[in-house]
């Protein structure tokens, strides 16, 4: 089969288009799944790089979402058959301890996801448990089955089980275009909040608006949290979504109303930012850290993009074999939305 496969940690051109042997040993439990798409994470660039802690056994396939046709499954599979159009949840545990036990595999110590510690779905055949198989919800092309996976989780996560985000509320979204950023104003909008979101991009101000983002901040430009306080006739906002991290903590801190909740998954301009523990205590906040969600999670997630017709918000879509121009792009901040690569074969 044709793969992306990096052989050593380095840049986009270690990412090599090249032929790979099909995934084999296929387990009872098992499937094999003929991949039409694959979307791009921030994930897959710092594994590509080196900078998560995970050890990589080389040539390795990154990519932790996808969405095919299942090829092949194991002699105890009764949820999936061969032909069977799916998209798959991403995380598998060691089955036995405490959170594998209880269903809560995504905080597993031993946590595999693809892409990570098991070849992902920058392939054209891809092996995963086939309890993580699930079918695409109606409506939806391979491209957006792809995209929505691993991101819309998390956010679902942050903002329906943690932050509990409910009509009416105010929430800021930093950085949005990226595709946690861009998933958050949907699911807001959707729910009836009053949504602020910021960007150094004009551009994307305005593709948020479009999406039901009520103001936009340019943060090059503005002091974003002295903007949410004028906004908000400086009570805050009852929800921050804040996957930047770096020097805006200390103001997504000061943007949140007493008893506000913020949220987040990532910390893509720095991971050790200062910050006033006593905003924290004396203004009674929750702060909630989340990577992914279990399954029942997952099932409710698609249950909402059935019902409510949601479609994940694709940037571009590229060909497997051009990779590493779809990472270099995310890599330079340019997306609005989710990065996919269509496989064709």
């Amino acid at each position: 089969m044709k793969a992306v496969r990096i052989h050593e940690h380095g840049s986009v051109d270690n990412l090599r288009y090249e032929d790979a042997p099909e995934p084999r040993s296929l387990g009872p439990r098992d499937a094999v799944v003929k991949l039409k798409a694959a979307s791009l994470n921030h994930i897959d660039i710092w594994n590509r790089r080196g900078l998560t802690g995970v050890k990589l056994t080389f040539p390795h396939i990154l990519g932790g979402d996808g969405a095919g046709i299942v090829a092949e499954v194991g002699d105890e599979i009764e949820n999936i058959k061969p032909g069977d159009a799916v998209c798959l949840y991403p995380p598998s545990g060691c089955g036995h301890c405490e959170f594998c036990v209880t269903d809560r595999e995504y905080m597993c110590v031993h946590l595999r996801v693809l892409g990570e510690r098991e070849d992902g779905t920058y392939a054209e055949y891809v092996r995963a448990p086939a309890r993580n198989c699930f079918p695409i919800p109606p409506g939806l092309s391979f491209e957006e089955a792809a995209a929505f996976p691993l991101v819309y989780l998390t956010v679902w996560r942050m903002l329906l089980t943690n932050a509990g985000l409910k009509p009416g509320e105010h929430i800021l979204i930093l950085g949005v275009g990226g595709g946690v950023a861009s998933a958050a104003v949907q699911f807001a909008a959707y729910i009836g909040t009053h949504i602020i979101v910021t960007s150094s991009s004009d551009e994307k101000l305005a593709k948020a608006k479009s999406m039901g983002a009520e103001h936009g901040i340019n943060y090059k430009c503005a002091d974003f949290a002295k903007e949410v306080r004028r906004l908000t006739g400086k009570r805050g906002v009852d929800v921050v979504v804040d996957c930047v991290g770096g020097e805006s903590h200390v103001k997504s801190l000061a943007s949140l109303a007493k008893g506000g909740r913020f949220v987040t998954c990532g910390a893509t301009d720095g991971a050790t930012p200062a910050t006033d523990l006593r905003r924290i205590f004396w203004n009674n906040l929750k702060i909630y850290g989340s990577t992914l969600g279990d399954r029942a999670e997952f099932r409710e997630l698609l249950n909402f993009m059935e019902a409510s017709r949601t479609k994940p918000v694709i940037d571009q879509v590229f060909p497997l074999r051009d990779a590493a121009a779809a990472q270099k792009r995310m890599e330079e901040g340019k997306q609005f939305g989710k990065i996919v690569l269509s496989i064709d074969s």
